[in-house]
């Protein structure tokens, strides 16, 4: 395989300008080179791109920096969020096994649906728990209580993927009757959404581009619902909306500064390249009329 030969600023500045890019001040190119790697940047070029080596006509180098910036921003808004729908579905997980199969009722295989890998599952505990075992709650369960963890605790340390994975594991009259009670969803929908955030979760903890681009898991729509959720930001969002437990929490931390954000930037981004459509106002916000349960 061939070597790649490293760019200096000039030779990364002509190949911008033989694609296609307006550079209108090279200084400000050198400079956010310096702080955004060459390579990074150029991904965000992708929704601007008519072929992979020639940008659509009238873009600028100015505008590229303004989508990676409202990018950056956007990632900071959802991953925030996020962190909150995180730990309400942990309590509301463990709450509902913990009350219905006892503390360690989890320790128990025929409390999860028959498919269920559960020698996987303990094994992927055990290891949490060793990786984690400088931290204060784990050296108390470990010499206090035998190293037995409540799953309230032991719940601390798994990820989003292991909650998603305990979600989808449990049987399918508990999945029925938790998504019914503190979401007001199926739990097939409550299956996909919690996945779907889950890759949104590493889209966003790893900083990759959200704009213009399409994740792997489609969104289940539910019946009669005001819109066709899509594997893009906006359809991902709406997912978020779904699972949030506060609205007035919501508007405020989310719909606020999203609308904003767009509202900001219109001159250089393009609303079909975030997926959201006319009226996304409405759709993204949380109105009086809405049956949500609040905190």
């Amino acid at each position: 395989m061939q070597e790649k030969i490293p760019a200096t600023p000039d030779e990364q500045i002509k190949k911008l300008r033989e694609r296609g890019c307006i550079i209108r001040d090279e200084e400000l190119v050198r400079k956010t080179l310096k702080y955004i790697n060459y390579y990074r940047l150029s991904n965000y070029f992708e929704p601007f791109s008519v072929d992979k080596h020639r940008y659509e006509e009238g873009t600028t180098f100015e505008k590229i920096l303004t989508v990676y910036e409202m990018d950056r921003k956007l990632r900071s808004v959802l991953i925030a969020a996020l962190e909150e729908i995180e730990i309400a579905l942990r309590a509301a997980v463990s709450n509902f096994h913990a009350l219905k199969y006892g503390a360690l009722g989890y320790l128990n295989p025929n409390t999860f649906d028959r498919s269920h890998n559960h020698q996987s599952f303990i094994s992927r505990v055990k290891h949490l728990i060793e990786c984690n075992d400088e931290r204060e709650f784990v050296r108390h369960y470990n010499s206090k209580y035998d190293g037995k963890f409540p799953l309230w605790v032991v719940m601390e340390l798994f990820s989003f993927g292991t909650l998603a994975f305990f979600y989808k594991d449990m049987k399918t009259e508990d999945k029925k009757a938790l998504a019914n009670e503190y979401y007001g969803c199926s739990p097939t929908e409550m299956d996909n959404w919690i996945f779907c955030l889950n890759e949104l979760r590493n889209y966003c903890a790893h900083y990759n581009r959200l704009y213009g681009n399409n994740f792997p898991v489609l969104p289940r729509t539910p019946k009669n619902f005001p819109v066709e959720l899509s594997d893009n930001v906006f359809g991902y969002i709406i997912v978020m909306k779904q699972l949030y437990h506060d609205k007035a929490g919501w508007n405020e931390r989310v719909v606020k500064p999203v609308s904003r954000m767009i509202r900001k930037n219109s001159d250089a981004i393009r609303l079909s390249d975030l997926g959201f459509p006319k009226g996304w106002e409405t759709l993204i916000a949380f109105t009086d009329t809405e049956d949500k349960t609040e905190d």
